[in-house]
């Protein structure tokens, strides 16, 4: 059932893509308009807008569908909720590893040196 989906899907997204590419831009319709590009045109000098768009929209009504049923199956097999509530956190352990805070730190064993002689002049 995930392949057949998926084939729909790859299927949905590359024909949206082609009828994408084959609308026009607004502009060209000036063009079109004073005759200029009427004659080229697969659907007349009316254009193809309705046509295109309206296939655009259903591809994308199916593409949307298809990703909801993908989502749907991928939750299915992963288990759960799909919040990821569903793990159980480890308790809290207390650790003795530390040293305790009101040791004093050891001071600097080695011989001072002036840092600001390092510093290029």
């Amino acid at each position: 059932m995930e392949q057949l989906i998926l084939i729909f899907h790859v299927l949905a997204a590359l024909c949206i893509v082609g009828l994408i590419l084959m609308q026009q831009g607004k502009g060209a319709d000036m063009g079109a308009s004073f005759g200029s590009g009427a004659s080229q045109t697969l659907f007349g000098a009316g254009g193809s807008g309705n046509a295109l768009t309206r296939a655009t929209a259903i591809l994308a009504t199916l593409f949307f569908c298809t990703s909801l049923g993908l989502a749907y199956v991928a939750k299915q097999k992963a288990g759960g909720d799909g919040l990821g509530f569903d793990e159980q956190i480890p308790a809290l352990e207390e650790s003795r590893d530390v040293a305790p805070v009101n040791e004093e730190i050891p001071e600097f064993a080695g011989e001072e040196e002036n840092l600001a002689d390092d510093i290029p002049q």
